[in-house]
């Protein structure tokens, strides 16, 4: 079979909808229609073959956000797996993400020199270039660069496959590689699809980061999935925002609560764009979004706010709230969104209405373990679910509410830091001699990045040397923005150094 035709069924999670049908849009591009998205993706699997890589081969993709991050995403993944890096990241993360991902090949753009090109090639991962001929539709691209190995056999990937890696946060361990099949992500974008009654005539304007599981899959696969259209920004701006919303005419939006809590104050300078807004929806995941801002958003957008629950391990949406008539419960993440949802006593009892636990997940969008890591894996998938590390209370409607986190990630803005990640940075610092990382509380991101300090003795350092040190080995969200030098940092009662309440103690 050729690529164009295997094409038709990567996807599962593509719907077949007509070829004139819009798919990609971008500001001050043409767009994008579904045939030529699945053009787009023959050709790159042709590309991918003839330079030696084919199912199982890992791609990692290192590109800003735009309607290119997105279609790469989508085509890559048809014969290959995909894992997209933040651009932000410093060479010391690229290293380790790329060695950790086993990346046969790196997929950066056509002018690139930066830090992801010197570690690939320091790596022996072999550098392709994705070139966006001129006048092309938004998404549009070819891929130059040399061969890796002989012609791959001309297969399109499987639901079993491998379709999408990336790393979520641990605090007792490096960052673990969360491997997401085809089937996974399908089961996610249909779930998030039948969620929100998403149609062929729905568009989505996306302002989410897309190395995130967020706008991957709720943003883009969703919408795919549904004969949709996306329009792809070049990431958020609460500035530009109002434009885009004139341009795309969008039916929906996605973000996270500290994106929402940017635009609000916004609105009123922009009347106009509100007043010939069509919104059906605005939906927000990835943190906790407070009441009083699901109320704002509702009563500025005239449209109802359905707030979600997911994770990188569920490929996503856990649980949701609805549209109306359904029910909207602030302060709730809403029912079961697809996997079962229910709340397990520490022996793995399964707990009644109204009583408190951790909150486990099971289903066909969750991943089937983490790489390399069986330790994790014993204790994620014990009692035969997926553990969380979030706390809830499941009410008389079956709606779920998030009442504490019995993991110590730090989630700021959405953004998940592995506090170990940040210690063992500052702790490569001469002067430091003991280090613990933790959340500070923060009014609009909820958590902020913090650590506390011991100094070797006799050194003199200050916070913005710790902090200037940090930044050369660290993406900017991750570097702590308050560092406490102290004589001592408070222990619990075994000795031990604790993350979760330190700041409290710390008077922070």
């Amino acid at each position: 079979m050729t690529s164009k035709a295997n094409s038709q069924g990567l996807s599962r999670p593509l719907a077949a909808r007509a070829d004139d049908a819009p798919a990609i849009l971008a500001p001050d591009r043409p767009t994008l229609t579904h045939g030529g998205l699945r053009d787009l993706i023959g050709a790159t699997a042709a590309a991918l073959h003839a330079r030696g890589i084919g199912r199982g081969d890992r791609v990692a993709i290192v590109l800003p956000n735009g309607p290119e991050m997105a279609t790469s995403f989508v085509a890559v993944a048809a014969s290959a797996s995909t894992a997209p890096l933040n651009p932000a990241y410093r060479a010391d993360e690229l290293d380790f993400y790329l060695t950790d991902i086993g990346a046969k090949a790196i997929l950066v753009s056509a002018d690139e020199s930066g830090p992801a090109v010197t570690v690939a090639e320091r790596l022996g991962i072999a550098v392709l270039r994705l070139v966006v001929p001129a006048g092309a539709p938004a998404g549009s691209f070819v891929i130059e660069g040399p061969a890796v190995g002989p012609q791959a056999a001309p297969d399109m990937a499987g639901d079993g496959d491998i379709a999408l890696l990336l790393h979520t946060s641990g605090t007792t361990s490096r960052p673990k590689l969360v491997p997401l099949s085809h089937a996974n992500i399908a089961a996610s974008a249909r779930h998030i699809g039948a969620t929100l009654g998403l149609i062929a005539g729905d568009r989505c304007l996306n302002i989410m980061p897309l190395f995130h599981i967020h706008g991957l899959i709720a943003a883009v696969l969703s919408s795919l999935a549904a004969g949709g259209s996306i329009y792809c920004t070049p990431g958020f701006n609460a500035l530009r925002f109002f434009q885009w919303l004139s341009d795309a005419k969008p039916s929906w939006y996605t973000a996270v609560p500290t994106m929402h809590q940017a635009i609000l104050p916004r609105a009123a300078r922009n009347a106009e764009v509100l007043a010939a807004a069509r919104l059906r929806f605005i939906r927000s995941s990835s943190a906790s979004l407070p009441a009083q801002v699901m109320a704002e958003l509702e009563a500025t957008f005239s449209c109802p706010v359905i707030e979600s629950y997911g994770m990188t391990e569920a490929a996503h949406q856990m649980a949701s709230n609805r549209l109306p008539p359904g029910l909207r419960k602030p302060g709730s993440v809403g029912a079961a969104g697809g996997p079962e949802v229910a709340v397990m006593a520490p022996d793995g009892r399964l707990m009644q209405v109204g009583e408190t636990g951790e909150i486990v997940i099971r289903g066909p969008n969750v991943t089937s373990g983490y790489e390399k890591n069986p330790d994790a894996n014993a204790t994620a998938f014990a009692h035969g679910w997926f553990h969380t590390g979030d706390q809830g209370v499941l009410d008389e409607d079956g709606y779920l509410r998030v009442t504490g986190r019995l993991k110590e990630i730090i989630n700021r803005g959405g953004e998940k830091i592995s506090p170990l990640e940040v210690d063992d940075v500052l702790m490569d610092h001469p002067a430091v001699a003991q280090v613990v990382t933790f959340a500070m509380p923060h009014d609009k991101l909820g958590e902020e990045v913090a650590a506390a300090v011991v100094l070797r003795e006799s050194m003199s350092v200050t916070e913005g040397d710790i902090r200037a040190h940090a930044a050369t080995r660290l993406a900017d969200f991750k570097v702590p923005r308050k560092v406490l030098i102290l004589d001592e940092i408070p222990k619990g009662a075994t000795g031990k150094l604790q993350r979760i309440g330190l700041a409290a103690k710390l008077g922070l």
